[in-house]
Order: C-alpha cells, then sequence, then structure tokens
C-alpha cells in the first residue's frame, strides 16, 4: 500500500507535466493559427463530417474508460476488461475517422502541401496528426490497460496504472473537443 501511495506521489505529477507540455504546443499550433489567419489569404471550408463523428466517438470512449476504473475501484475485473476493450474500440475508431476526414478534407480540395494547398488546410492536417500521434500514445496505454486487466491486475487496491491512463485518455478527450471547437468557431 504504501509502495502505491509513493509511486502515486510522484508518477501522477509527472503525468500532469507532460499534460502541460502539450497544452502549450497545441495553444502554440492554434495562435499562430489565428495569426495566420489575419493575415489574409485564408481559404474557407468546412469541417468534414468526420470529425463530427469521431468528436462524438471519443466522448463515448471517455464514459467508457471511466467506467473500467470505476469497476477496478470495485473489483469487478471482468467489467474492467469490457470497458477497456471498448474504449479500445472507439479510439480506434477515432483513429479511422480522423483518417476519413483527411480523406474528406481532400476532396474538397484541401491540401496540405504542394501548389493547390492554402495555410488554413496545412494547419488543420497538422493540429489533427499531431494530436493523433498523441492519441496514438493513449492507444499504446490502452492496450498494456487491458492486458493488465486480462491478468486481472486492477482492483481496488492496485489502480495506479489503471488511473494514470484514465486521466491521459480524458485529457486527450479533453483537447480533442478544444480542438474541433477551435476549428468550428475560427474558421
Amino acid at each position: 500500500m504504501n509502495i502505491q501511495i509513493d509511486k502515486r506521489k510522484t508518477r501522477k505529477p509527472l503525468l500532469f507535466v507532460s499534460m502541460i507540455s502539450i497544452v502549450m504546443l497545441f495553444i502554440g499550433f492554434t495562435s499562430g493559427y489565428i495569426v495566420r489567419r489575419a493575415e489574409g489569404n485564408w481559404m474557407e471550408f468546412d469541417i468534414p463530417v468526420a470529425f463530427y463523428l469521431s468528436t462524438a466517438v471519443i466522448i463515448l470512449s471517455s464514459i467508457t474508460i471511466q467506467k473500467s476504473l470505476n469497476a477496478a475501484k470495485n473489483n469487478d475485473v471482468e467489467s474492467v476488461k469490457k470497458f477497456l476493450l471498448l474504449s479500445l474500440a472507439m479510439g480506434l475508431s477515432f483513429t479511422f475517422l480522423q483518417f476519413k476526414g483527411w480523406n474528406e478534407m481532400h476532396e474538397m480540395g484541401v491540401f496540405f502541401t504542394g501548389a493547390q494547398s492554402n495555410a488554413a488546410g496545412s494547419f488543420v492536417y497538422v493540429i489533427t496528426m499531431v494530436h493523433l500521434f498523441h492519441l496514438i500514445g493513449g492507444l499504446i496505454s490502452l492496450f498494456v490497460m487491458y492486458l493488465q486487466a486480462k491478468k486481472e491486475a486492477y482492483t481496488s487496491n492496485n489502480n495506479l496504472g489503471l488511473d494514470l491512463g484514465v486521466t491521459f485518455w480524458h485529457f486527450l478527450d479533453g483537447l480533442w473537443i478544444y480542438l474541433f471547437l477551435f476549428f468550428l468557431f475560427t474558421r
């Protein structure tokens, strides 16, 4: 028990420091977006439908991953496995929908690079790709948590790894909602 408390004292703050650095990165990206947009020559385009769907999926995945932590706190190991697997499936669905969204942008004539590209589209591609890169880290964490859950490692007395993973996943969810709303209202 004391080892669990000692780990929490160091690991949780380290997670928050990393999340703060990620927030700073995205503040830089969105600030750059606003500054560049003000310079003019800015392409207006609709947000891909897939981005709306991915927003719903990632919100649902936050609900299921929280249920996995709640189940661990209640020593319900079967529910921990079930909810982690659902969260992993939704995380993979979010990833698929991001690629679908980029394809929709391409079909609208919004390109990442090249003679036909515009800074507006390039910013959206870069920002969403960097978010997806962080989300892949979250998916790896989800997969590891699922493997641990299959070993019945998470209980009311031992759930630090799950708690950290859930916190990071909620952070990624919140970050995506911010980015989605940012794109929605600053087009």
